[in-house]
Order: structure tokens, then C-alpha cells, then sequence
């Protein structure tokens, strides 16, 4: 079973997105750990301030080193001494989170997911701890927390017991460097439009062949870097 735990400001944000649907539902079953860490309670400053100034001037604030580090060397303390978790800090930066990473991830047993915020964090505890840097996207958003649950939840999915079964996943969008193919339901018409007759002949062979033939299809026009 993968343990996640996240180190954020706002960790009621996270536990109001990971308590829901199929990821609240595995954790429930036990399938898998997340805790959400406050960074706050890790300072020590009365105020309970984590940030500060950044050296050099420029506008916003830094989330400093100590609150950081001591958060995570708690939580690594509390893995136990046998524990050896991988430490991602989500940052507009780092390497692009596409769905090889997301196994690459999902076959690890510790997650240890920082969530930065104002202006960043100071590098020196990204450098201390030895942190990889994860982007989900070529844009800024006001802070980590979105990032790490979009980590989390792609990670999650891949865990034995989360899906029905591997089926679930496996022929989703990039899975297997593919888009996936279209879907239809009930009812078999709608203003017009039918369900392909495949779909609906019952003829098992004849539909998989449609289903790899429409996902190379929409592979090709709609990302057709992904063919190379």
C-alpha cells in the first residue's frame, strides 16, 4: 500500500478533495494512506508565520527553509526507519508530469509532496533534502496544492484495489502513449445522433478493432506528437 504524505498551508483544502469519491472511497477501504501535513505547525515563530522577504527584493514571499524541513523530517520519522520516501516538491519548474512519471510514481512506497506557495520556497531546503521538482503544466497557479492533488490522484488510481480492475484504467488516455477512443451510452439515439452500429452488434472482435482504430485516430488529430 503507497503512503502519501502532503506538506501544505492548507491542508483542509486537500482533505476536502481526497476525502471525496473514488480516492475517499480507497481511503477508507484502506487501499491507501494520505495524510496532509500543516507546515504551520512547524514554525517557530509565535505567529505562526512560514514566510518572509525575499533577499535580492522583488514583490510576494518566501516560505522559509526551517517550518519546511522540520515538517518533513517528522513525517519521515514517522514512516519509520525503514522507509525511504521520495520527496516531490510541486513546482512550475521541474520535469512535466505526464503518465510515465505518474507509474513511475505509483510503484514507490513513500510520497513525501511539498506544496509551495507566495513566491516559492527557499531553495536551500529543496537543496538539504534533496526534493525532484514536478510540474503538471506550462502555467502558475497561487500555490502547490492543486498541482499535488492532480499527483495525487493519478498515483492513486494506479494502486491495486482503488479501480475495479486494471481494465479501468488501462485504456485511458496515455496509458499506453494513446488517446482513448470515444464513448457512447444510452439512449441509442439523441437529437439525431447514433451510436455507432458497432457498438451495439455484440460482435466483441469487431468492436476492438473499432476502439484501437478511433484511438489511433484521435491520437493523430489531436496529438499527434504523441505518435512519435
Amino acid at each position: 500500500m503507497i503512503r502519501i504524505n502532503i506538506a501544505t498551508l492548507f491542508p483542509e483544502m486537500c482533505e476536502a478533495v481526497l476525502s471525496e469519491s473514488i480516492i475517499g472511497r480507497a481511503r477508507k477501504a484502506d487501499v491507501v494512506e494520505i495524510a496532509c501535513r500543516d507546515i504551520r505547525n512547524y514554525t517557530l515563530n509565535k505567529h505562526r508565520r512560514v514566510d518572509d522577504k525575499a533577499y535580492g527584493g522583488g514583490t510576494g514571499m518566501v516560505m522559509q527553509a526551517q517550518p519546511i524541513y522540520d515538517c518533513v523530517m517528522s513525517i519521515i520519522s514517522d514512516l519509520g526507519e525503514n522507509a525511504r520516501p521520495r520527496l516531490i516538491y510541486m513546482s512550475p519548474q521541474g520535469r512535466k508530469l505526464d503518465q510515465s512519471l505518474v507509474k513511475e510514481l505509483a510503484a514507490e512506497d513513500d510520497l513525501i509532496i511539498l506544496c509551495g506557495h507566495y513566491e516559492g520556497v527557499d531553495k536551500r531546503v529543496l537543496d538539504e533534502l534533496a526534493f525532484e521538482e514536478v510540474s503538471t503544466g506550462d502555467y502558475v497557479v497561487t500555490g502547490g496544492e492543486l498541482p499535488a492533488l492532480i499527483l495525487t490522484d493519478a498515483v492513486c488510481r494506479l494502486q491495486e484495489g482503488v479501480l475495479p480492475n486494471e481494465d479501468a484504467y488501462s485504456n485511458e488516455s496515455h496509458y499506453n502513449g494513446l488517446l482513448e477512443y470515444p464513448q457512447y451510452t444510452r439512449p441509442e439515439e439523441w437529437r439525431g445522433r447514433r451510436v455507432p452500429e458497432v457498438l451495439i452488434s455484440g460482435h466483441h472482435a469487431n468492436i476492438k478493432k473499432w476502439q484501437d482504430e478511433q484511438s489511433l485516430a484521435v491520437t493523430k488529430e489531436k496529438r499527434p506528437d504523441l505518435l512519435k
